[in-house]
């Protein structure tokens, strides 16, 4: 649980600080392990987050987002999914606590230690959530 709380924390910070960045400013290991693991991608967009690197693409009919450490290590990738593929336990935590608010976006993000969460954008907050739909925490997006 505290390495969970740790990745959503560290994940909350870069995202605040993400610059957009051309392909060619990105280290050939970072694109390569993105190349590898998704052939298919398309349309890549690049962001710098601090020391690592994000990518922004389509895979098939997936919108995925993947951040990289410098040495080319995936450390977790983010794809987005319909509000109705969240858990019911989601659903009904944004009904209780953001009354008449919609989910505008969703997404599964599994973290290099295969461990999976939820996030669910609310009212400008990114409401982050376990992968039995226990909240975690909000940020603001």
């Amino acid at each position: 649980m505290k390495k969970m709380i740790l990745a959503v924390l560290i994940l909350s910070v870069t995202t605040a600080s993400a610059q957009k960045i051309s392909a060619n400013k990105v280290p050939a290991v970072v694109s390569k392990a993105v190349d590898q693991k998704f052939p298919d991608a398309q349309a890549l967009k690049w962001e710098r987050e601090n020391d690592n690197f994000e990518a922004n693409f389509k895979d098939g009919l997936k919108n995925r987002s993947v951040l990289v450490a410098p040495s080319g290590k995936i450390m977790e990738v983010e794809t987005a999914i319909g509000t109705a593929s969240l858990p019911a336990k989601v659903r009904e935590y944004v009904s209780a606590n953001y009354k008449n608010a919609k989910i505008k976006e969703a997404a599964e993000i599994v973290q290099a230690s295969g461990e999976m969460n939820y996030e669910a954008e609310v009212n400008g907050m990114d409401l982050l959530f376990s992968s039995k739909g226990t909240f975690i925490k909000a940020v603001k997006d």
